[in-house]
Protein backbone atom coordinates (compact mmCIF):
# COMPACT_ATOMS: atom_id res chain seq x y z
CA UNK A 1 0.00 0.00 0.00
CA UNK A 2 3.05 2.35 0.65
CA UNK A 3 4.60 1.56 -2.57
CA UNK A 4 1.61 2.64 -4.21
CA UNK A 5 1.57 6.23 -1.92
CA UNK A 6 5.00 7.04 -3.37
CA UNK A 7 3.92 6.37 -6.77
CA UNK A 8 1.00 8.72 -6.52
CA UNK A 9 3.00 11.93 -5.32
CA UNK A 10 5.49 14.02 -7.02
CA UNK A 11 8.68 13.99 -5.02
CA UNK A 12 10.29 16.40 -6.46
CA UNK A 13 7.11 18.69 -5.52
CA UNK A 14 8.01 17.14 -1.50
CA UNK A 15 11.95 17.87 -1.84
CA UNK A 16 11.21 21.30 -2.76
CA UNK A 17 8.66 22.29 -0.53
CA UNK A 18 10.93 20.24 2.26
CA UNK A 19 13.87 22.37 1.40
CA UNK A 20 12.12 26.10 1.36
CA UNK A 21 10.47 24.99 4.80
CA UNK A 22 13.71 23.32 6.59
CA UNK A 23 15.36 26.66 5.08
CA UNK A 24 12.64 29.06 7.27
CA UNK A 25 13.05 27.10 10.49
CA UNK A 26 16.35 25.85 10.84
CA UNK A 27 17.84 28.20 12.84
CA UNK A 28 15.20 26.83 15.48
CA UNK A 29 17.45 23.50 15.64
CA UNK A 30 21.44 24.28 14.45
CA UNK A 31 23.28 23.89 16.22
CA UNK A 32 21.67 22.19 19.32
CA UNK A 33 19.75 19.22 17.65
CA UNK A 34 22.89 18.83 14.85
CA UNK A 35 22.74 14.69 14.36
CA UNK A 36 19.23 14.60 14.89
CA UNK A 37 16.58 14.23 11.94
CA UNK A 38 13.54 16.35 11.17
CA UNK A 39 10.45 14.98 9.12
CA UNK A 40 8.63 17.73 7.27
CA UNK A 41 4.99 17.27 6.56
CA UNK A 42 4.77 19.79 3.66
CA UNK A 43 1.35 20.88 3.19
CA UNK A 44 0.71 21.43 6.44
CA UNK A 45 4.28 22.56 7.86
CA UNK A 46 4.79 20.26 10.79
CA UNK A 47 7.75 18.62 11.80
CA UNK A 48 8.53 15.63 13.78
CA UNK A 49 11.94 15.49 15.34
CA UNK A 50 13.71 12.21 16.52
CA UNK A 51 16.96 10.94 17.23
CA UNK A 52 17.02 8.46 13.76
CA UNK A 53 15.50 9.21 10.70
CA UNK A 54 12.94 6.21 10.85
CA UNK A 55 11.92 7.47 14.12
CA UNK A 56 10.79 10.89 12.90
CA UNK A 57 8.71 9.37 10.42
CA UNK A 58 7.22 6.87 12.37
CA UNK A 59 6.13 9.76 14.68
CA UNK A 60 4.85 12.08 11.65
CA UNK A 61 3.05 8.58 10.23
CA UNK A 62 0.92 8.36 13.50
CA UNK A 63 -0.49 11.81 12.72
CA UNK A 64 -0.57 11.55 8.66
CA UNK A 65 -0.60 7.80 7.36
CA UNK A 66 -0.87 8.57 4.05
CA UNK A 67 1.73 11.20 3.39
CA UNK A 68 5.31 10.97 2.09
CA UNK A 69 7.98 13.47 4.16
CA UNK A 70 10.74 15.30 3.25
CA UNK A 71 13.36 14.31 5.83
CA UNK A 72 16.63 16.05 6.79
CA UNK A 73 19.48 15.43 9.02
CA UNK A 74 19.73 18.92 11.21
CA UNK A 75 23.35 20.67 10.81
CA UNK A 76 23.98 18.06 7.66
CA UNK A 77 24.24 18.95 4.07
CA UNK A 78 23.33 16.23 1.29
CA UNK A 79 26.82 16.35 0.02
CA UNK A 80 28.00 15.96 3.89
CA UNK A 81 25.81 12.88 4.59
CA UNK A 82 26.88 11.15 1.08
CA UNK A 83 30.16 11.68 1.78
CA UNK A 84 30.42 10.29 4.93
CA UNK A 85 28.57 7.30 3.67
CA UNK A 86 30.89 6.41 1.14
CA UNK A 87 33.95 6.99 3.43
CA UNK A 88 32.63 4.49 5.66
CA UNK A 89 31.60 1.83 3.02
CA UNK A 90 35.17 2.19 1.20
Amino acid sequence: MEENLVKTVDIGKIADKGKRIYKKIKSKYQPQYNGKFLAIEVDSKDVFLADSSVEAVETAKKKYPRKVFYVVKIGFSVNEIFSRLKRDNV
